[in-house]
């Protein structure tokens, strides 16, 4: 087994745990941890080296040669595990990381963008931010390629956003004046680091209807993400945490697509969200409730669903385009949606209601609208 301090991570230890070296070599804040290149049960050396690690937990996390690379972000598609504690349950999450780099959902990606296989992969395993709020930072626009930072947050650990179990405030900081426009998203629930373990609870009422980040807060990471896309020379994809007034940043990688100008609106829409971009699409709804309902999408259909997770992605593979309820523009839905050149609507609210199994829709994903019929 080869161990590499994360902060002496190179290229060969994947794409995720160089992005972060080249952070944490610049003095930006970036929690520690370690990269695993090539997986093997030595419980003694991992134990030495969470021995050197602060905190309870850890975030235990793959990095491909492949994977946060400009062509391909493999959002949520091989396994992450956080919270995991004591070297026995650390040694079990990278083999489970390190396998799932074989998977039939990441063949299935790596065959729809053209790339090769790669069943090998570093596994980094990274100090866990017991986090308040928590999101993504894109600093671009990947909608529309404008010159300005999006940000969608939302309470408690960041796995919120990225698997659009909710849906986030978002906020939107345009240069070159740096206006700040900030939608407040409903973030009904929000997981926790406890004692016990991840604890995911309801947000009080309260907490729904106001902003979880500051004014400061929000200029405080465009600094910090605009300082991101300085180091690697291209506009990021930033994962980001806040434990009381520190931010963390646990992740820097090229934005993989950029839209472009915004298309007229369609009238009078049956159901409206978060634009996800990629374009305007139609086809019959497809209701998706769970797995069992998978069988019944067949190609070219649109996929309504309440959110999704990366065991959803072969159907990314047979749609016309995406509908969720929950979830934000920069989730890992919405990011490979884009990916795969699918137009996609996030954060619809009520779409599984007001939308018909089998009806004709068109979905645009530049405005954020769904309309009966073809256009």
């Amino acid at each position: 087994m080869t161990v590499v301090p994360l902060a002496d991570a190179g290229p060969t230890c994947g794409g995720k745990a160089h992005g972060l070296a080249v952070l944490m070599r610049a003095g930006l804040p970036v929690p520690d941890g370690f990269v695993v290149v090539d997986p093997a049960d030595d419980p003694a050396e991992i134990a030495a080296h969470l021995g050197r690690l602060r905190g309870p937990a850890v975030a235990v996390r793959s990095s491909g040669l492949a994977e946060d690379s400009a062509a391909a972000s493999f959002a949520g598609q091989l396994e992450t595990v956080l919270g995991a504690r004591s070297p026995a349950e650390v040694l079990t999450a990278i083999r489970r990381c390190a396998a799932s780099a074989g998977s039939d959902r990441v063949r299935g990606y790596r065959s729809r963008l053209g790339l090769d296989d790669e069943d090998a992969v570093s596994v980094i395993v990274q100090e866990l931010v017991a986090a308040d709020r928590a999101g993504v930072l894109f600093t671009r626009d990947p909608r529309t390629g404008a010159d300005a930072v999006v940000i969608n947050a939302s309470w408690g650990l960041g796995e919120s956003v990225v698997s659009g179990a909710v849906a986030p405030d978002e906020a939107v900081v345009t240069a070159p004046a740096d206006t700040v426009r900030v939608v407040v998203g409903a973030k009904q629930t929000r997981l926790d680091l406890t004692a016990d373990g991840l604890a995911r609870t309801p947000v009080p009422p309260t907490d729904r209807t106001r902003p979880c980040l500051t004014p400061d807060e929000v200029h405080r990471l465009v600094a910090l993400g605009r300082r991101c896309a300085e180091l690697a020379g291209r506009p990021q994809d930033v994962e980001w945490a806040i434990d009381g007034d520190r931010i963390w940043l646990l992740q820097s990688r090229p934005i993989t697509t950029l839209g472009g100008p915004v298309g007229r609106a369609l009238a009078s829409p049956l159901v409206t969200g978060a634009p996800g971009g990629s374009g305007r699409a139609t086809g019959p709804a497809r209701l998706v409730r769970s797995v069992d309902d998978f069988a019944r999408v067949q190609p070219g259909d649109v996929l309504v669903c309440r959110t999704t997770d990366p065991a959803w992605t072969p159907l990314f593979r047979l749609a016309a385009a995406v509908v969720t309820e929950s979830g934000g523009v920069l989730s890992h839905a919405a990011i490979v949606a884009r990916e795969f050149g699918l137009p996609a609507v996030v954060g619809a609210d009520q779409a599984m209601a007001k939308l018909t199994d089998g009806t004709p829709i068109t979905v645009d994903g530049f405005a954020g609208t769904i309309t009966e019929g073809s256009h």
